[in-house]
């Protein structure tokens, strides 16, 4: 098979596709032939070497797999043939960016007809990111105000959908340029942050969903109501920003997103509502993936990326 690994950390360039051996799944785990990748921004990042979560290179990336099982070894959940989409073993290595991946099937769902392979390898790092902030660590229930930073991206057009399915009111940021995008989408209201400060427009926010951080974390303390709940998926350790936030009786709560089977159903019973649907704003074949890292790494990004196989 071929995968995508990289000998050192730097720029795109240091991606490179090779031959190698085909895993073999362990016990409880499934053998998926891949058919797409989506790529996520961490991913440049861990390429880069701005942060060591798997190590040093050589490496090979990637969580989001969407394909079709050809083999599982004691496991009851999939049989060969099956259709299948998840993200695997994060934060560990689950070595995404090849063409056979063998991961845990516990890690893996059912995709649903309506999905193509393309789309379902793009949901589930947004899509659990979302479900994991907005129902689990938020209780987002109907009539909630929520404000999510960062709308047009691949977390933020998947959190206004999720909200809007909760029964919220969503209030978005996104670059003018953006707006139509985000208000497909359902979201109530969007802030053009190029043109004006958030903490002006807005007031009483029971839930800010933030995809961007720096001082945005920050700032969005002065929207929300009292005893109101901050959920971020970029700034989740930081002690100074905790204790502001406990000081001011608000919640401040960080997303290490983690495999949820039971999330991920919840994300397919979404999209089979018609509540959920992913946006790719551009797909790349294999060997052009240097192609798509350059992307990842300019931002504004309008939703995801995707490998295909």
């Amino acid at each position: 098979m071929r995968v995508i690994t990289q000998q050192s950390l730097g720029g795109p360039e240091v991606l490179t596709v090779v031959d190698a051996p085909e895993p073999r799944p362990l016990p409880t785990e499934v053998l998926v032939r891949v058919k797409a990748i989506g790529l996520n921004p961490l991913e440049a990042r861990l390429r880069a070497g701005e942060f060591p979560l798997i190590g040093r290179p050589p490496f090979i990336l990637g969580w989001d797999i969407s394909g079709v099982v050809e083999e599982a070894s004691q496991t009851w959940r999939f049989r060969p043939g099956d259709e299948v989409f998840g993200m695997p073993l994060f934060p560990r290595a689950a070595n995404a960016y090849a063409e056979v991946v063998s991961a845990p099937a516990l890690h893996l769902v059912r995709k649903p007809a309506s999905l193509s392979h393309v789309e379902a390898a793009a949901l589930p790092v947004v899509g659990l990111t979302v479900w994991q902030g907005l129902v689990d660590l938020a209780g987002v229930t109907e009539g909630d105000r929520v404000l999510v930073h960062g709308g047009g991206g691949g977390v933020g057009h998947v959190a206004i959908q999720i909200a809007k399915a909760l029964g919220a009111h969503v209030i978005t940021t996104a670059s003018g340029s953006k707006q139509k995008f985000v208000e497909e989408f359902g979201a109530d209201e969007v802030i053009d942050y190029t043109a004006v400060d958030f903490t002006k427009a807005v007031r009483d926010i029971d839930v800010v969903l933030d995809t961007i951080g720096g001082d945005t974390v920050e700032r969005s303390l002065e929207v929300l109501r009292p005893g109101g709940h901050l959920v971020t998926a970029v700034a989740e350790g930081d002690p100074e920003l905790i204790a502001k936030y406990e000081a001011a009786g608000m919640r401040f709560s960080g997303i290490a997103v983690d495999p949820d089977p039971v999330a991920l159903r919840g994300l397919v019973e979404l999209v089979e509502q018609g509540k959920l649907r992913v946006h790719v704003q551009e797909t790349f074949p294999f060997e052009r993936v240097a192609d798509a890292h350059r992307l990842l790494d300019g931002g504004h990004l309008q939703g995801k990326l995707v490998l295909t196989v």
